[in-house]
């Protein structure tokens, strides 16, 4: 501690320097007193020394105050010189969303020093600014992907971090999102130090705008075409720097016929098959003039030949994918770019363009190439579909070449991969949708027809006992009912449209519940193992449904191990079945960069094979609905679009990938799910012992119910239950004819139950209408989509649900519920 720190300016002298003023003071005053004898005269000139060092203490105190609070204050100059950038815009703001500080970047990209919420965003983006604000003050950090000015020109991606001694500022780095095109930074390379590499080897440079005139040109093009380097070409017509003789060959406008002929090529620097944008008919030509001396022995043959070697390591340069071929229409050279964009970086080129194309495309890309080595000079583009990826057409520019020997023509492609990635993945995205709307509509209309199946089947039962020839049919009809209504369930969890009753659990706890089956399922030749986690996450999620996602995974991994055994022909083979929790932190969630996935605290579910792994090309198919590997009468293709559907729908995410081998290759299939935690209370989870249906009512008053629904069939069967159960039952056929039996008010009904989805006035809009006169009337909503789904839609009070198909038992039981529930 330093001498300021002991005493600092203002505060009480150290104990030391107290007790010297005091003794002073004292002997002061006794000497006083043995001079004069005077105790009066004594103790006044003990007050007035007294008095005077109090006056001089509090003078101290006054001069010291300003200088503490001048030290209080921050020194905002020292942060705003140490966040200088000139590529990243920095702001510090205060708890108020005050603006402290920001750097000159800042205050250029935004015309001005403003807090950061109050800067010219559009209405998404200053939504995601505010939430990442708060998750900011919370998490300590945040990120936000992109960002859009009002008028839509610029894009920014931000970072949020929360920073200061007691963390009471916020720290805001906003960084812009450029395109780069593929000849941005070209104009200066080409004149700089590439242009003069190129002069020095016979072949001179121009970046031309597609009206011909020149933007950039090579210090030697500008020696030979004006006679000094220091010239500039900018601006210039670049047809007017050559001049060509009777055989068509290109010499420089100031050197006429006395200097060397001269090899134009001209490379399009618009990408093919790169969606056009607003500058996409200025993107300007690289245009290359090769001298024909160029080479060891001079000549024009010579020269062309020897120029080939200059020509690639300019193009090898080049960011677009660019290739050779010579006059038979065989490769000469390519860049990495085109080996990257034609998905053959590891194996080289074949010997022709058209081995790179599907065979349908093989001989248009042949015919194509012959014509343009052959033809005059000039380019053009044709889509053709690559070996490798035959769904996606690409487009390959060509442009004819002459004076270089061998070489005949350009060819040009773009590295589109993460294009094609995109469009893959909203492409599935689009199919999972329309299929899982289908699905959801296709198991609502078949819960209609089951709904009346086992309704009949529960009246028929009623009047059979066991041992008549016919209770064992009624029994087996309605078994297999209940089987499609398993199957229409299966559809409404992978179209995310079942009824999930949620609770908060503890993922091992499911774990548990279904270890013992998997064990038995498993057998003897595939060892079942499973670890945990310490200090797990809850999550919220239906645990039947959990339990359904661990056995059709488990089950699918053991058929895996099983078909591996079976290909390899081992007879003594062994597997393994991995089953795992993990904790996975939003910290780490962002270091996976998972796009879809926002950063969240996760409880991770991992099943884990040894069966051979998935094909790389049914990776991205397996969720798909109907889609199975298995063998024909094997496998319904619905066990893993189930499953997508269920963690879908429970707010989660599941990825599958391959397990890779010693050697490299695919060892095994794995399975993540990503449960995000729970942050509320903890209820405790209760399973119920036996199902909704099975529990006894006591309720036996009766009522009177207005029973609306439009399938003759279900309404039929849904009469007789209810009136076979004591109940007076008033039936409507839509929802106009149910409004009008209220109007008519010759019935007080207790209860209505009704569809949901009805022609001309559905179930909802007969409620509000009804709720109108009937504020307190009860409703009962019969349906086969989700509850969730519909409570979502329908915001109406006092409504109850009971999901088609449902037997005689279930809606006697849940009619008596509601009255009982309404009556008290």
């Amino acid at each position: 501690m330093n001498a300021h720190e002991d005493n600092p300016v203002g505060r009480l002298p150290p104990l030391p320097l107290v007790l010297g003023i005091a003794i002073a003071c004292l002997a002061s005053i006794g000497i006083v007193w043995l001079v004069g004898q005077e105790t009066v005269v004594a103790l006044a000139y003990g007050g007035a020394l007294i008095a005077v060092l109090l006056m001089l203490l509090l003078m101290a105190r006054l001069r010291a105050a300003p200088e503490e609070a001048e030290l209080a204050q921050p020194d905002w100059t020292v942060t705003a010189a140490a966040i200088e950038n000139r590529r990243r815009a920095i702001a510090v703001t205060d708890r108020a969303n005050r603006l402290a500080c920001a750097n000159t970047s800042y205050e250029d990209w935004f015309h001005g020093a403003r807090p950061p919420l109050e800067l010219p965003f559009d209405t998404a983006s200053r939504e995601l600014m505010a939430t990442s604000a708060r998750e900011a003050w919370r998490d300590g950090a945040a990120e936000v992907a992109m960002l859009s000015t009002e008028e839509g020109d610029r894009n920014f991606s931000l970072t949020v971090d929360r920073a200061g001694r007691g963390e009471d500022y916020l720290v805001w780095r906003f960084s812009e999102i450029v395109h780069q095109r593929s000849y941005d930074g070209l104009a200066e390379r080409i004149a700089g130090s590439l242009g003069e590499v190129m002069s020095r080897a016979g072949i001179e440079l121009a970046l031309v705008a597609p009206d011909g005139i020149v933007q950039a040109g090579s210090p030697g093009l500008s020696e030979r075409a004006t006679g000094s380097k220091e010239n500039s070409l900018t601006g210039m017509e670049f047809v007017q720097l050559l001049r060509t003789d009777d055989r068509d060959r290109i010499f420089f406008a100031r050197e006429g016929q006395h200097g060397s002929p001269q090899t134009l090529v001209h490379v399009p620097l618009d990408q093919p098959g790169v969606p056009r944008t607003r500058d996409a008919d200025e993107a300007p030509s690289l245009m290359m003039l090769i001298d024909s001396t160029v080479g060891i022995g001079g000549g024009r043959d010579s020269g062309g030949k020897a120029a080939i070697p200059q020509l690639e390591a300019l193009l090898s340069a080049l960011p677009l994918g660019l290739a050779l071929t010579d006059r038979d229409g065989r490769f000469l050279f390519a860049n990495k770019a085109f080996l990257r964009a034609v998905e053959r970086e590891g194996a080289g080129l074949p010997q022709f363009p058209s081995d790179l194309v599907v065979r349908e495309d093989k001989a248009a890309m042949a015919d194509t190439v012959r014509r343009f080595a052959k033809g005059a000079t000039s380019s053009g583009d044709m889509a053709v579909r690559l070996a490798g990826d035959k769904e996606e057409p690409v487009s390959i520019g060509l442009a004819g070449i002459r004076g270089l020997g061998d070489a005949a023509v350009l060819l040009s492609i773009s590295d589109s991969t993460e294009e094609k990635r995109l469009r893959r993945q909203v492409a599935q995205a689009t199919k999972m949708q329309a299929v899982g709307q289908l699905a959801g509509g296709v198991a609502h209309d078949f819960n209609n027809v089951l709904t009346a199946i086992i309704g009949y089947c529960d009246l028929m039962l009623l009047r059979h006992t066991p041992g008549d020839s016919d209770y064992d049919d009624i029994q087996q009809i309605r078994a297999n009912s209940n089987r499609a209504a398993s199957l229409t369930r299966q559809l409404l969890a992978f179209s995310r449209q079942q009824t999930l009753r949620p609770v908060v659990l503890q993922l091992p706890d499911v774990v548990s519940e279904v270890s013992q089956l998997l064990k038995r399922l498993m057998g003897d030749k595939i060892e079942f193992s499973v670890r945990h986690d310490r200090e797990l996450g809850p999550v919220r999620a239906d645990p039947q449904q959990l339990e359904q996602v661990i056995i059709n995974l488990a089950v699918n991994a053991r058929d895996a191990m099983q078909a591996h055994a079976a290909k390899t022909g081992k007879q003594d083979w062994k597997g393994r079945l991995m089953l795992a929790t993990r904790r996975v932190s939003a910290r780490d969630v962002r270091k996976m960069g998972i796009d879809i996935m926002p950063a969240d605290d996760y409880t991770v579910l991992i099943i884990q094979d040894t069966g051979g792994g998935i094909p790389e090309e049914n990776l991205n198919k397996i969720f798909e609905p109907f889609f199975t590997t298995k063998e024909q009468g094997k496998g319904t293709g619905l066990g893993l679009s189930t499953v997508y559907g269920i963690v879908k729908q429970s707010n989660g995410f599941i990825f599958a990938d391959n397990v890779r081998g010693p050697d490299g290759a695919p060892a095994g299939a794995r399975f993540t799910v990503y449960l995000p935690v729970h942050k509320g209370e903890m209820p405790i989870a209760v399973r119920p012992e036996e199902p909704e249906e099975q529990k006894a009512s006591d309720w036996s008053a009766g009522g009177k119910l207005l029973l609306v629904e439009d399938e003759d069939t279900v309404r039929a069967v849904a009469e007789r239950a209810l009136v076979r159960a004591g109940y007076s039952v008033t039936t409507a056929c839509d929802g106009e004819e149910g409004l009008a039996a209220i109007a008519n008010g010759k019935t007080e009904f207790d209860l209505i139950v009704s569809d949901v989805v009805m022609p001309a006035m559905d179930g909802p809009a007969m409620v509000r209408a009804i709720r109108k006169v009937k504020p307190k009337l009860p409703i009962l909503f019969m349906s086969g989509y989700a509850e969730e789904q519909l409570r979502n839609e329908i915001d109406i009070e006092n409504m109850h649900f009971i999901p088609k198909p449902f037997s005689v038992q279930q809606i006697n039981a849940k009619v008596a519920e509601v009255l009982a529930e309404q009556r008290g």
